[in-house]
C-alpha cells in the first residue's frame, strides 16, 4: 500500500493533474441535485477535485476531509478554512449535516469489507434526507482498457475488489439509501505506458506485487519487453454511482 503522506507531493502530477480533476468534478456535480447547498468531500486528498467541486456550483459550500496529514495540508492550501483532518470511518460531523457527500477514489483503498461498510454508513449518517451520496466504484476494473499492459498484468495475484458496484450498493441499501443514477468520466492523463507501469510497480502501486519481490520483478521484465515503452495506452474510465437518502 502506498504511503499517502509520501505521495502527497507527486500525487496530482502522477495522476492526470487538473484535466483529470476537472473530469471527476464535472461528473460528480452531474449527480448532485441543483438545490444542494452543502457538500462533504470524503478523502479529499490534495483537494484538487474538491476545489473544482466548490468552484463548479454557485452557492454550494464544500468541506473536505482527509486522514493523511500531508494530503490535508495540500487541500487546506486550496480551500482555506474548509478542510478537516479525520478518519472517514468516524466523521467529526453531526448527523444530517450535508446535502451531498462524495468519495472519489476511496473505497477501493479500504483494508476490509467492514471498513467499506463503516465509510458508507458514515456518509449516510451525515447526509440530510433527500441528499445524495456519490462514490466511485470498480476502481481497479476501470484501469483495464484492453491494452498490452493489461494483458501482462492479467495474471498477477488477485486482490478483492472492496468497491465492487454490487457490494457498495448493498451497503448503501442497508443504510436506507436508494440508487439514484450513475456517471462515467475519463481519467485524463492516466493512460499507462510500459515504463511508467514498471516505475509504479516498483514503488508499491500494485499491492499484490510488493516492491523488491521476485514475482514483481518478473512482471517488470515482461513489461519492459513491450514495444513503445513511453507511449501511453488509453485513459481509464471511472464509474460513479449515486445513492439518495429518502426525504422525510
Amino acid at each position: 500500500m502506498l504511503d499517502y503522506d509520501k505521495e502527497a507531493e507527486r500525487y496530482d502530477v502522477s495522476r492526470g493533474g487538473e484535466p483529470r480533476a476537472a473530469a471527476a468534478a464535472e461528473a460528480v456535480l452531474s449527480l448532485v441535485p441543483p438545490r444542494a447547498r452543502s457538500l462533504l468531500d470524503v478523502a479529499c486528498g490534495t483537494g484538487i477535485v474538491t476545489r473544482r467541486l466548490a468552484a463548479g456550483r454557485d452557492g454550494m459550500r464544500v468541506t473536505g476531509v482527509d486522514l493523511a496529514p500531508a494530503m490535508a495540508r495540500h487541500a487546506a492550501a486550496r480551500l482555506p478554512g474548509a478542510v478537516v483532518r479525520a478518519d472517514c470511518r468516524q466523521l467529526p460531523f453531526r448527523g444530517q449535516q450535508f446535502d451531498a457527500v462524495s468519495s472519489v477514489w476511496l473505497l477501493h483503498l479500504a483494508d476490509s469489507d467492514e471498513d467499506v461498510r463503516a465509510i458508507v454508513a458514515e456518509c449516510a449518517r451525515v447526509l440530510r434526507p433527500g441528499g445524495v451520496y456519490v462514490t466511485t466504484v470498480d476502481k481497479a476494473a476501470s484501469h483495464n482498457v484492453g491494452s498490452d499492459i493489461d494483458a501482462v498484468l492479467a495474471s498477477r495475484p488477485p486482490r478483492a475488489a472492496r468497491d465492487g458496484a454490487a457490494l457498495v450498493e448493498s451497503y448503501a441499501l442497508a443504510r436506507g439509501l436508494a440508487p439514484a443514477g450513475q456517471a462515467r468520466f475519463a481519467g485524463r492523463g492516466q493512460g499507462r505506458s510500459p515504463r511508467r507501469t514498471v516505475a509504479d510497480l516498483r514503488r508499491g502501486w500494485f499491492v499484490t506485487l510488493p516492491p523488491g519481490e521476485p514475482l514483481g520483478e518478473r512482471f517488470a521484465a515482461r513489461l519492459q519487453a513491450l514495444p513503445d515503452q513511453d507511449r501511453p495506452r488509453p485513459d481509464p474510465r471511472f464509474t460513479l454511482r449515486a445513492y439518495r437518502k429518502p426525504a422525510g
